[in-house]
């Protein structure tokens, strides 16, 4: 199965997310995008409604438990919560509801 690999970016200053459509590995050219923008990358997995789920979306499962896309460096692997994405359902119980940066409140929300 081959994987589709994609980012998005929060553009820190703008406070705007943005596609990402290249990214330059020369001299100086990831270090400005790291340096100015946080890269998010996408999971391969789509919500409920067909849209694409990035690392930082925040996310409703079945029962209205909000949570955040993270990525576990110690498994490789993407998840929500205690669960990763392979073992609830491939994101077809999931709909994502915003984003960590645009969407602070909503887990804000879910902790009060």
């Amino acid at each position: 199965m081959k994987r589709e690999i994609k980012f998005r970016a929060w553009d820190k200053e703008n406070k705007k997310m943005a596609q990402v459509s290249r990214i330059n590995f020369g001299p100086g050219g990831i270090r400005y995008l790291v340096d100015d923008s946080v890269l998010l990358e996408y999971t391969g997995l789509h919500d409920k409604n067909g849209r694409e789920i990035y690392e930082g979306d925040v996310v409703k499962n079945e029962y209205g438990k909000v949570m955040e896309v993270q990525y576990d460096p110690r498994s490789a692997a993407f998840g929500v919560g205690d669960y990763y994405f392979g073992t609830i359902g491939s994101g077809k119980t999931l709909e994502v509801i915003g984003n960590i940066f645009e969407n602070p409140e909503l887990l804000e929300a879910q902790h009060e």
